[in-house]
């Protein structure tokens, strides 16, 4: 299976994925060979369900809303090996003098900004705030507690007192927040 892999990936799309997202081409290979691996099919693209076959996702309480960004630029609900690298790089840490628009700062906040915006409408709203946070502690914290946070969090961040966070009211809330080393995960070194 590890030559079928590397065999299908053509050294000009390699080349392309690079320079696309800044992986290197031993990473897109690994991350090819995953893909593949994923894809029971064998049709060279990912459903929900192929997704939700990872058990680490599984298990996050997020899962519904990190597998909805891989398809956020899909039309046929089918993500090919191009798309999953492209939301990938989106954690891939940040090298300093190295510019890629996939994972800067600004990329990385609105891949988080949309995480929360439910609706896709370029607001978070009190309820999807939430919603957000009912999915990330579960029964945890009651609900009132829950309400309290979500009111207090939009009364802090809504700038332009509509009662909805914008992505600049996101990107103020957060910017002593070291996003690039969050949103970061060192794989495939």
């Amino acid at each position: 299976m590890g030559n079928k892999s590397s065999l299908l990936l053509r050294e000009e799309e390699i080349a392309q994925i690079h320079d696309e997202t800044g992986f290197t081409p031993n990473q897109i290979e690994r991350l090819y060979s995953r893909f593949t691996s994923l894809d029971r099919n064998d049709c060279g693209t990912l459903s929900r369900e192929d997704f939700l076959r990872i058990p680490e996702l599984a298990i996050n309480p997020l899962c519904e809303r990190i597998v909805h960004s891989f398809f956020a630029d899909s039309s046929d609900d089918r993500v090919n090996f191009r798309q999953f690298t492209r939301v990938l790089a989106h954690f891939r840490p940040i090298k300093p003098n190295k510019e890629n628009k996939l994972n800067s700062r600004e990329a990385k906040l609105r891949f988080a900004f949309r995480m929360y915006d439910l609706d896709d409408d370029e607001t978070i709203s009190r309820d999807e705030l939430l919603n957000i946070l009912q999915m990330m502690v579960g029964a945890n914290i009651s609900q009132d507690q829950l309400n309290s946070i979500a009111e207090r969090t939009i009364v802090e961040a809504d700038t332009v007192g509509g009662g909805k966070i914008s992505f600049e009211d996101f990107c103020r809330a957060l910017e002593r927040t070291e996003v690039e080393q969050k949103m970061s995960i060192r794989f495939l070194n």
